[in-house]
């Protein structure tokens, strides 16, 4: 294995760069354990505190393990938070694209796995929702819209949560932070259709009578609106 030389600027960010890459590239394989700070500071010609800092960035952002006594090893060759700065710095779109993805399969899921308490925690959080907008239509002037957009969260959640799969909740979880943020600017957005109670109250019904397709439908029709907004704005003049 060959390294570049790191520079003598920010020594510890290049080190980690280069780390990431390497491992990211396939230098090693997951399980494989990684060469000793000693071999690396040589490789780099780095100190071995900073290749020791560098490692520890990596094992944080859970690429690496330290294991004592045994070394350090890769557990990944993605950096899960590179991953997430990528979806932070999606479009709105984008950001549609995969809420369809997992609040359709969450929906589908919540259908056969979910329980009473499950489809109350959804209720709630549209009658909380449904409490700072007008009938049936959006929120009024004057309204506090990050509220609004928190519960209309939380319903997207308590749906994906049904399901009851921890890794589809865990990614929903995170990704939830980017759903805020679109829908927030879409609130702003006179050209964006308003959030409608029906549809979110169909995915209820159909997650209810326990039929995935119709769950899964439902949830696809609910972003339909906005889908159809977001390509029409985005699409180049005629």
């Amino acid at each position: 294995m060959t390294l570049r030389a790191a520079g003598r600027t920010s020594l510890v960010d290049t080190v980690v760069e280069q780390l990431r890459a390497q491992v990211a590239g396939g230098t090693w394989r997951v399980g494989d354990r990684v060469p000793t700070e000693h071999a690396l500071a040589e490789q780099l010609q780095v100190g071995r505190n900073t290749v020791r800092e560098a490692v520890r960035v990596l094992c944080h952002s859970g690429m690496l393990q330290s294991r004592q006594g045994e070394g350090t090893f890769v557990v990944s060759t993605a950096d899960p938070a590179a991953v997430m700065r990528g979806v932070q710095r999606a479009g709105i779109r984008d950001v549609l694209e995969l809420r369809i993805a997992l609040e359709a399969e969450g929906a589908r899921l919540a259908a056969l796995r979910h329980n009473p308490a499950d489809l109350d925690r959804m209720r709630a959080a549209l009658a909380a929702q449904a409490a700072l907008a007008h009938a049936d239509g959006p929120p009024p002037p004057g309204a506090d819209l990050e509220l609004y957009a928190d519960h209309d969260v939380a319903f997207h959640r308590a749906v994906v949560d049904a399901a009851h799969n921890s890794a589809l909740s865990a990614t929903y979880g995170w990704f939830s932070s980017s759903v805020r943020e679109a829908l927030l600017t879409a609130l702003g957005d006179h050209d964006m259709p308003h959030i409608d109670p029906g549809d979110h109250h169909a995915v209820i019904d159909a997650i209810a009578s326990g039929d995935p397709e119709a769950a899964e439908s439902a949830a696809r029709a609910l972003l339909a609106a906005p889908m159809r907004a977001v390509d029409a704005l985005l699409s180049p003049n005629p």
